[in-house]
């Protein structure tokens, strides 16, 4: 079960953490242990290594049990860019918070909020249009999503890659309603509301009763940008990243065996304190 202790001053938030640091990793997961946490958690980039085809991301094992081992003792909640149901299935673990579409599908124990469904009618047509004029330039992938349409660019040739934006771009262009978003070797459009991970963050926090626990939330891409920056000043933003890059996250891990790491020593340290 979830610890109940009353939580820690929030004041004084841990300090950066030298990246690949094993020893200060073991010491991070042992002051928030401290804290009462509750754990935002991306999926791709995180969790599993991003791939080529994203139906091919699925979850070791290992990293499966570390958190189930972390749901056991703290909140966790999983918050993709992917549908909810595909984030669900690839995660495999009941008893978790899961918001799919950068937040705009939540399903936690207060109820489902799908908060994308007004703009379902401009995203159908978004994805025919980019589904039919992206066939011909070879490697292009059009994923469809409930409340989302993402072009992945990962094999494409490079000289083809400006045509892929240019498209992306006129689509867009006939969709007010839409969005758009960039990430790693990707275009996203979603829909044009003022909502993301951060806002999916601030949201749980205060209609799933944790308003009082440290929120740590874990990312990779600049699409986790919002959910660094809705954690900053009252938890800890924690990107994974090889190389140093500008972030709102005060923390870096190098990989995702870093991230495994942690999950593990927070999960020890909640353990021990548990009565």
């Amino acid at each position: 079960m979830w610890n109940d202790r009353k939580p820690v001053s929030r004041d004084q938030p841990p300090a950066s953490l030298p990246a690949g640091d094993g020893a200060a990793i073991k010491a991070l997961a042992a002051d928030i242990a401290q804290r009462r946490p509750v754990l935002f958690l991306d999926y791709d980039g995180t969790l599993t290594p991003i791939v080529i085809r994203p139906d091919a991301a699925t979850l070791h094992p290992d990293m499966r049990v570390r958190v189930q081992r972390l749901a056991a003792r703290c909140p966790v909640a999983v918050i993709s860019g992917r549908d909810l149901e595909d984030v669900r299935t690839l995660v495999g673990l009941p008893g978790l918070i899961y918001a799919g579409s950068h937040g705009l599908d939540i399903d936690a124990p207060s109820g489902r909020a799908l908060l994308g469904e007004p703009f379902r009618p401009a995203l159908e047509r978004a994805i025919a249009r980019l589904q039919g004029e992206l066939a011909s330039v070879p490697g292009a992938l059009v994923q469809p999503k409930r409340y989302a349409v993402t072009v992945h660019t990962r094999e494409v040739e490079p000289g083809d890659k400006p045509i892929i934006h240019d498209i992306v771009r006129e689509v867009l262009g006939r969709e007010p309603e839409l969005r758009y978003m960039a990430g790693k070797e990707v275009h996203e459009l979603r829909p044009a509301f003022d909502w993301d991970k951060g806002k999916a963050i601030r949201h749980l926090l205060d209609t799933e009763g944790m308003s009082a626990h440290f929120p740590v939330f874990i990312g990779d891409d600049v699409t986790d940008e919002d959910g660094f920056r809705a954690v900053r000043e009252i938890g800890l933003g924690i990107r994974v990243a090889e190389e140093p890059a500008s972030t709102a996250a005060r923390v870096t891990f190098p990989d995702i065996p870093s991230v495994g790491a942690f999950l593990d020593h927070l999960a020890d340290a909640l353990g021990r304190l548990s009565p």
